[in-house]
């Protein structure tokens, strides 16, 4: 049985006191080996034969014990402690018996087992061994060397039992404030450990530095973020290499190292692999931090990828202003539709009338055209500004993107040699909502693809379950979603015009009312989901995001 934490004092290796107590043994047989043979001739015969027994037997048992707890290493027990304090009781006895005033030299012995026994055993234990040590003094006092004083021995006794009991209570106190210094000792190293965890996996990265900009701490997404090995940078100077990739974040660790200005809510930009990305960064400085030269303080400065949340705050403001621009269209269209029907109705009539010239006729038909014209306009105006959700049934995505995919491959527009395919499920994915509109949010995106497409180019529309790799940090869907992805391989979206395409009235097709797009972003907002829009040279993807449910449960439809 392994020797346990609660019957002894950890700081105290068990170990260590039996070598002591090993050692304290043959000292004192050598010393009665050398007594005896200094006095042999005047020692009684039977006190010289009970020296040699005593040599003997502590010898053979001290070897016995260090064979067990040196050589073969087995566990110190209890028991083991035990015996060892029983046989040193044993031995002190019968060195107080041999020698002739034993009582004033080798009693004291006692204490030095008493105090060891209540170090390594248990309070009850140490306390057992007292009472036993007490008991083998007072029977070889008042039998074994009847010519002691009684005075004297009750002495003995009692200061025997006050420092059994002092002991006793020193090692049961001692134990206790082990057993809290190894309580605080376990919650700090839990906490390390977990403070340790969450740096290792949170996805911010964290770099501190000293004075000289020597790097002192990484964490893996610090490393990942910047694409240094910063772990093998250590104790190393790294604000040099820092700023070829991260110059903002590099000048604010730089100067929280050296003048102690702390950056708040900083943003900048890494540049790694062909990859530029924005960054928002804080750095903060240690307590002992001071501006003397000599101080020992460090920098640290946290920063995380802030691209999603830059998507985020993009699609919330380009949702405000399509909100504003739809009812402004609303109004318009409406302050202007009649007004414009009256005035056709009316040159249409004067066009008709006898009366009319050929020229009169000529710009009466003009202005009629003109009129058919900008009411259909007004009307995709309207339908922008109406773009609502009006029923919430089951719908199929699986079945819309289909009938969307082979509708768009088969519009005028397409080019000859375009490939249009659907890679959706064969099974239903269902999702609640407004059928007409998720089908024309899908035909929209789908037809622009078609028409962005170079002359042997394929389009692809993929439906598949949301997953975390999907959606931006900080977006989810608590009850699931589905990812809708239109991609093409024509030439891209140039970086220049990215940012106004779901502007309403922006296009650069001839003739376009530049209303498609905003009308798809509409159409996927009021489903409570989003659109994002990656392009680059090898073509353009576009990825919405959708809820498979619109109401929380319990909620009606």
């Amino acid at each position: 049985m392994a020797y346990r934490s609660d019957t002894r004092l950890d700081f105290i290796d068990p170990h260590r006191v039996v070598r002591g107590v090993y050692i304290g043994r043959l000292v004192i047989s050598v010393a009665i080996y050398m007594a005896a043979v200094y006095s042999w001739n005047q020692a009684d015969r039977a006190d010289t034969l009970l020296a040699s027994l005593l040599i003997v037997v502590t010898l053979v048992w001290t070897a016995l014990s260090a064979a067990w707890s040196e050589i073969s290493k087995r566990p110190i027990s209890p028991n083991f402690l035990t015996a060892q304090v029983t046989f040193d009781l044993l031995l002190v006895t019968a060195v107080v018996h041999v020698t002739a005033d034993g009582a004033s030299q080798f009693a004291a012995a006692y204490i030095l087992v008493f105090a060891y026994a209540s170090l390594v055993l248990s309070t009850t234990r140490s306390l057992a061994m007292a009472a036993l040590g007490c008991v083998l003094l007072f029977v070889e006092r008042l039998f074994l060397s009847p010519l002691i004083n009684n005075a004297a021995l009750f002495l003995q006794l009692s200061i025997f039992a006050a420092v059994a009991l002092t002991s006793g209570y020193i090692g049961a106190r001692l134990r206790e404030a082990r057993a809290g210094a190894e309580a605080l000792v376990a919650q700090l190293t839990k906490a390390r450990l977990q403070a340790s965890d969450i740096l290792k996996n949170i996805r911010s990265g964290i770099v501190t530095v000293d004075r000289q900009g020597r790097l002192l701490y990484a964490n893996p997404a610090a490393s990942t973020l910047l694409g240094l090995d910063l772990e093998e940078r250590l104790g190393a100077p790294v604000l040099e290499e820092m700023d070829a990739v991260a110059p903002v974040l590099a000048r604010a660790l730089e100067r929280a190292a050296s003048d102690r200005t702390r950056t708040s809510r900083s943003e900048g930009t890494i540049s790694v692999n062909g990859r530029t990305f924005p960054i928002g960064l804080n750095t903060t400085l240690s307590a002992d931090y001071t501006n003397e030269p000599e101080s020992e303080g460090t920098a640290t400065a946290i920063f995380q990828d802030i691209s999603d949340q830059k998507k985020l705050d993009t699609l919330h403001m380009r949702a405000e202003r399509l909100e504003a621009v739809a009812e402004l269209s609303a109004s318009l269209a409406h302050e202007i539709k009649n007004p414009l029907a009256a005035v056709r109705s009316a040159v249409e009539q004067l066009a008709r009338s006898k009366r009319a010239t050929p020229d009169e006729q000529t710009l009466g038909a003009l202005i009629v055209r003109e009129s058919d014209r900008l009411s259909r306009l007004l009307s995709e105006f309207l339908d922008f500004a109406r773009v609502r959700v009006t029923r919430l049934v089951p719908v199929d995505l699986a079945s819309v993107a289909r009938d969307a995919a082979g509708l768009a491959a088969a519009h005028p527009d397409r080019p000859v040699d375009v490939d249009v395919s659907a890679m959706v499920p064969d099974a239903p994915v269902i999702v609640e909502g407004d059928e007409d509109l998720l089908y024309r949010a899908v035909f929209n995106l789908t037809l622009n693809a078609v028409q962005a497409s170079p002359g042997t180019g394929k389009v692809q529309v993929a439906l598949a379950p949301l997953t975390t790799s999907d959606a931006p940090a900080g977006l989810s869907f608590d009850r699931g979603g589905v990812a809708i992805r239109v991609s093409d391989e024509g030439p891209g979206i140039p970086e220049e015009i990215r940012d106004r395409l779901f502007d309403p009235f922006f296009t650069t097709k001839p003739g376009g009312s530049g209303l498609g797009l905003s009308v798809v972003h509409r159409a996927i907002e009021a489903h409570k989901g989003f659109v994002f829009v990656d392009s680059d040279t090898r073509g353009t993807r576009v990825t919405v995001l959708l809820p498979s449910f619109q109401n929380d449960p319990g909620e009606a439809l």
